[in-house]
């Protein structure tokens, strides 16, 4: 679901940035207006971000491989960091030189087509608000009862983030421009369109660098949420055996690493701790579908006074002697 609903927060946001992007060219051509350049590199930014989320999406579902044993699920982590980049350099930073261009020679609207910009600004903001609301809607299939913000923050999803970043930038970026096109038609000074073409750059810099800031965590390794992690927990546990430890990353948005160390009895025989690995392994799996990949290394129970001391001293003994994993 989270990858379908992702697809098409995508498809219906590259729909609309196509579209806008033309009619903010034609409005461009015909009034030389900056803040109408800059929405118009702003929504062709994002319609070549859009592609980038849709080829990521597509690598990444590749099948592991001898030299990537994990798989290429990060592969949908890496693109969304390229988007940062572009939205950075090809929407913020040409919006920012363009408002510094039009501070120099500032120049008023004229001529029989002034009325082309507004007809456009208004049109675009009902296309985004249709793919602004679409991406919504999707982003409520996971979102559960957290804050937009915090969703944005913990979504280990990262198209959508990037969708709802974007689309929300489209939207304030085009009242900017609406704001500094109306005050250039009102007063015949040019200086508020290139107002306008800076607060717009100014955004995009913004929303680029909170995607980076997002995306880079991903792409170091992001652990299970908080309630997953208790899942895996409570599913181990649930088998009569003890977690000492557990360590869980995740290889892609809907593919998680689990590697536990349980405890199991001095005179346990091989048999019965397979058999324990194996029915932890199932349960973990029917708690969290996304766990993927899990190892789960067997050790010797100790007491309570000495575990904190005893699973530390285990680890160093143990050294590389492996881990058993009843899928072997």
């Amino acid at each position: 679901m989270a990858a379908n609903g992702g697809t098409k927060a995508i498809v219906a946001a590259l729909a609309a940035n196509l579209t806008i992007a033309a009619l903010k060219f034609v409005a461009y051509i015909l009034t030389l207006s900056s803040s109408m350049l800059a929405e118009a590199i702003h929504s062709l930014a994002d319609s070549g971000n859009q592609i980038l989320l849709l080829v990521g999406g597509k690598r990444a579902k590749r099948a592991a491989s001898p030299e990537h044993p994990f798989g290429y699920g990060r592969e949908r982590y890496i693109y969304a960091f390229i988007v940062s980049i572009v939205l950075f350099s090809v929407g913020g930073l040409f919006a920012l030189y363009e408002a510094w261009e039009k501070l120099q020679h500032p120049h008023a609207i004229e001529g029989d087509f002034w009325w082309v910009p507004l007809a456009v600004l208004v049109g675009a903001i009902i296309a985004e608000s249709f793919s602004f609301r679409t991406a919504i809607t999707e982003s409520n299939h996971l979102r559960g009862k957290q804050g937009w913000v915090s969703f944005v923050r913990t979504a280990k999803q990262p198209e959508l983030p990037v969708i709802l970043l974007e689309d929300l930038g489209a939207l304030v970026g085009l009242v900017f421009a609406l704001f500094g096109v109306g005050l250039t038609l009102i007063t015949g000074n040019g200086v508020w369109d290139a107002v306008g073409t800076g607060m717009i750059g100014i955004l995009l810099v913004l929303i680029a660098v909170v995607l980076a800031l997002e995306t880079k965590s991903l792409l170091l390794g992001e652990s299970a949420t908080k309630d997953d992690t208790e899942k895996i927990h409570r599913a181990i546990e649930d088998g009569g055996t003890r977690v000492i430890h557990l360590k869980t990353l995740h290889l892609g948005p809907e593919e998680l690493l689990v590697a536990a160390k349980i405890s199991v009895g001095a005179a346990d025989a091989g048999r019965d701790i397979a058999a324990a690995i194996d029915g932890a392994e199932e349960r973990i799996r029917t708690a969290v579908p996304i766990a993927r990949v899990i190892y789960l290394e067997p050790d010797i129970h100790r007491t309570d006074a000495t575990d904190a001391t005893g699973a530390a001293a285990s680890d160093a003994a143990a050294g590389n002697a492996g881990e058993l994993d009843a899928n072997a």
